[in-house]
């Protein structure tokens, strides 16, 4: 008898739990989609982060966290009804896709058709703007047009005297990476650097990663006695970055930042940093990153952006989505700022500045409203913030195909 009274009691207890859980659920969800640990960890860590903060939908929660693929080339048609599903639970308000990989813009566009009360924000868009602009409502990319100034400029303000663009012929077909290259070029001739392209094997030729690296390790110091110490390297490939990194601590040269940046892009492998204990923790990962640099004696020669592009992409998209759903804006009545979003970026990377731009239509020279390019100011190990979000680029920069 008592067994039962006390089974009863717990029965009525777990009922009233669920109905308080229930009664506790988020008013809306939030979908957020991003690559898995092994091919965009720092994009899924910022997801985490969201869940952390707003709760997982499964526990009564406001964030809903898919992945993608990992081989979404081929995947195509999995990646896209997977992104467009999230439209079918009725509490969704808000689909973001971080990074926004082929399949991406589709998928936006079914849930568009059936959902137009839901917002949709890229970070990192892989497709063409043409694509990706009429089915999002925000688009976000590295800003590649301001940074090719930048990045210049930070290397001479470094001390370098010459600048080694490294790239291949496949991302040198990529719009954004091409203009990028050619303002670096303008920008040396207008701030007084060398100006110098060297080629390096693609890592998806058939030299593959390991031949890729190799390649570079053993090219850096050819280029250092070719070119000088007083050079800054630059490459569009990530895995270029780690060898590179390797050989200008140990010889010399400059490096300001990576193509996408993170404390993560090159440096742990490039100098054997064990960040496990830190993991997700962006302040105490810089700093053992800088404690490592300057043993290395990098110091006041390398740096990054202090907090992961991919990380805070995730997190600051979700954080402005549950802004302006909170606030009655919906997609008919969004109207943004590249300030409003900067500010959003600002407040998950203590410490960092962001900027940023309109995209420009380079063929119509239209800004499109929906698409912005974000950058951080750059970190020099050993020296601090160079202050390069409150540098203003020259408006012919922008011009430059």
């Amino acid at each position: 008898m008592k067994r039962s009274i006390l089974t009863a009691f717990v029965l009525v207890f777990a009922l009233a739990l669920s109905v308080s859980a229930f009664a506790a659920d988020a008013p809306f969800h939030i979908g957020v989609c991003t690559g898995t640990v092994s091919q965009s960890e720092d994009d899924l860590r910022g997801a985490e982060k969201l869940i952390e903060l707003y709760g997982d939908v499964k526990g009564g929660g406001m964030i809903q966290h898919i992945t993608y693929p990992d081989n979404f080339m081929t995947e195509m048609e999995t990646t896209i009804s997977q992104i467009a599903s999230l439209a079918d639970d009725p509490k969704m308000k808000a689909v973001i896709v971080n990074q926004g990989i082929p399949g991406t813009a589709p998928a936006f566009k079914k849930i568009r058709e059936k959902r137009p009360d839901i917002f949709l924000f890229i970070g990192e868009a892989h497709e063409d703007p043409g694509t990706v602009e009429p089915v999002s409502d925000l688009v976000i990319n590295a800003d590649n047009i301001a940074r090719g100034y930048l990045i210049v400029d930070a290397a001479k303000k470094m001390g370098a005297k010459t600048f080694v663009h490294i790239s291949f012929p496949r991302h040198m077909s990529y719009e954004l990476l091409s203009r990028r290259r050619n303002i670096m070029e303008v920008a040396c001739a207008d701030l007084g650097l060398t100006w110098a392209f060297e080629t390096a094997p693609d890592p998806t030729s058939d030299v593959g990663i390991p031949g890729a690296q190799q390649f570079i390790l053993e090219k850096v110091p050819a280029w250092l006695d070719k070119y000088g110490k007083d050079t800054a390297f630059f490459c569009t490939n990530d895995a270029h970055t780690e060898p590179l990194l390797k050989r200008i601590a140990e010889l010399g040269g400059y490096f300001v930042e990576a193509d996408l940046p993170s404390p993560l892009m090159g440096y742990p492998g490039a100098l054997g940093i064990e960040l496990s204990d830190v993991k997700g923790n962006w302040p105490e990962i810089l700093k053992k990153v800088e404690a490592a640099v300057i043993e290395k004696g990098g110091a006041k020669r390398m740096g990054t952006w202090a907090y992961s592009y991919g990380y805070t992409n995730s997190v600051a998209l979700g954080e402005l989505a549950k802004n302006l759903i909170e606030k009655g804006v919906t997609p008919d009545t969004l109207k943004l700022k590249v300030k409003d979003v900067a500010d959003v970026y600002a407040k998950f990377t203590p410490g960092a500045k962001w900027n940023g731009s309109l995209y420009t239509d380079i063929a119509t020279g239209v800004k499109k409203r929906n698409h912005m390019l974000l950058y951080q100011d750059t970190y020099v190990f050993g020296l601090g913030y160079l202050g390069m979000t409150d540098v203003t680029v020259p408006e012919k920069y922008f011009s430059v195909k």
